[in-house]
């Protein structure tokens, strides 16, 4: 774990920070015997939301700021979130 943080500390230091404090939960599911993982909740919906943030956003290719790239996803989410 230390390796990925360390890796990605210089080009995406958002995630690196977010990594070192929130990693740990995540893994956390890993610890459950197997038999009781396929009653955890899976994550099909949150990658399905993500591929289409990523959908849209390639469309768009290019922002002047993160203020408008966090625009397009909070928008993107609220549609998501009404249908």
């Amino acid at each position: 774990m230390k390796i990925a943080i360390e890796k990605h500390n210089k080009t995406v230091p958002k995630l690196s920070e977010w990594m070192e404090k929130n990693i740990h939960e995540e893994l956390e599911e890993f610890q459950v015997p197997y038999a009781y993982q396929r009653f955890l909740p899976t994550t099909k919906m949150v990658e399905r939301q993500m591929k289409e943030i990523k959908r849209r956003t390639l469309w768009a290719m290019v922002f002047p700021n993160e203020k408008s790239l966090l625009r397009l996803v909070s928008a993107i989410l609220i549609e998501v979130d009404e249908q």
